[in-house]
């Protein structure tokens, strides 16, 4: 299986920003355990992150023709705001799980709509690094 994980806006600056919310592992630790579930999975994964909300949706939108038979998606802060992400999600048609590092429901009440969220079919919130891979994991059928 040929997995996407789109992370969105400022995940690039993990173990920097708001260390009492995400932690103290970077971004590049991300990468490496989002890989290592994939090796225990057995599915291949392509990671991609952006801060810019165009060019997350041309990434969703080519996944409909490269392959891709299962998006895992942080959004970050466009997940609140981003019809433009909600809408590339359900123009392409694939299988897509939501991933919140932190709990957004025990934040900002802002943070509690999630527009992305609406076309996935699973959500995993405020796991930690832990909720890639069960998002994974759940798209793989494990």
């Amino acid at each position: 299986m040929k997995l996407l994980v789109v992370n969105g806006p400022n995940l690039n600056m993990l173990g920097i920003r708001e260390r009492h919310i995400y932690g103290d592992r970077d971004y590049d630790a991300l990468c490496r355990y989002i890989q290592g579930e994939a090796v225990k999975l057995g599915c291949e994964v392509e990671i991609f992150q952006s801060n810019h909300e165009g060019t997350i949706v041309d990434r969703i939108q080519a996944a409909y023709s490269d392959g891709t038979q299962g998006i895992v998606i942080n959004p970050a802060a466009y997940t609140h705001t981003s019809v433009a992400i909600l809408d590339a999600l359900k123009a392409v048609q694939l299988p897509a799980v939501e991933v919140h590092i932190s709990d957004v429901n025990q934040r900002e009440a802002f943070r509690h709509v999630s527009y992305a969220g609406m076309a996935c079919e699973a959500h995993f919130i405020g796991l930690g690094f832990e909720g890639y891979g069960k998002a994974m994991a759940y798209l793989c059928g494990k």
